[in-house]
């Protein structure tokens, strides 16, 4: 293991050295931010795949970015390698006092809890608000269930589901409003509103709101192509068959789906 690392590490300061690529030598430990975004993108497609294949290299995709990046600090002389691996392993151990240090549990709650506690004494830097370590780079619907997730954690939160569903409801109502009023603003307020009570209301049931939107998503792709096939089938295009006709069709592909499952 430790010789295929070291190949790895020495492939990626060649590509960074005076002759290597000109690409890989004008990257800086900013440059690379949206690749890396699209490298954990990729990485989620094949694991609701379940492709193990790329599963398997896009793994070595994201392995990839955190040499690289570590690379380039240590050419800044910011930090090195093994700064990067002996921080998270010291970490796994401080977080973890119940494998490490015999500190006893009684289940995965605590276990959270523990965490939770032990990552509140190792901020880096003073926070003004409870709420200020949440990254706002983070996906808007990752960010909002991160939010509420830390909100619950003092007591900031609907005290079951029903009364969580009646607040989707009170933003329905309002966003008709909004509508009626044909005010651009208010719709789009309204429609966020809407939107982080659905999330809070995913929370409830212990549904991934990011998952959830996920495989609808899919479901329509799904249920789309099944459309074009379709037409194709009888020599048409998408764009000669008209909103009812389309309509029809993905009825039929959705009970199709159905008979499957």
């Amino acid at each position: 293991m430790s010789e295929e690392f070291d190949k790895l590490v020495g492939i990626i300061k060649r590509l960074r050295a005076p002759g290597g690529c000109p690409w890989d030598r004008k990257q800086t430990l900013y440059s690379l931010k949206q690749n890396v975004i699209e490298e954990v993108f990729e990485f989620i497609d094949a694991l609701d795949r379940k492709d193990i294949d790329n599963i398997k290299e896009e793994l070595g995709d994201m392995l990839l970015h955190i040499i690289f990046h570590s690379v380039i600090a240590e050419e800044n002389s910011l930090f090195e390698l093994k700064d990067v691996i002996n921080g998270v392993s010291e970490k796994l151990i401080r977080r973890h006092p119940h494998v490490f240090k015999g500190l006893k549990v009684n289940g995965v709650e605590d276990v959270l809890r523990n965490w939770d506690e032990i990552k509140q004494t190792e901020k880096h830097k003073q926070e003004t608000h409870y709420l200020d370590n949440v990254p706002k780079s983070l996906p808007s619907i990752e960010r909002a269930l991160k939010l509420q997730q830390k909100a619950n954690k003092v007591g900031f939160d609907w005290e079951n589901e029903q009364e969580c569903f009646e607040k989707v409801k009170e933003e329905f109502e309002e966003l008709q409003e909004a509508i009626d009023s044909k005010d651009k603003n208010s719709i789009e307020s309204e429609i966020g509103d809407l939107i982080f009570a659905l999330i809070n209301l995913s929370r409830f049931f212990n549904i991934n709101p990011s998952e959830a939107l996920r495989k609808t998503s899919l479901r329509f792709e799904n249920r789309f192509n099944c459309i074009e096939d379709s037409l194709k089938k009888e020599g048409k295009t998408l764009k000669q068959a008209g909103l009812e006709d389309m309509e029809k069709r993905w009825q039929k592909c959705k009970e199709y789906e159905s008979k499957k499952y």
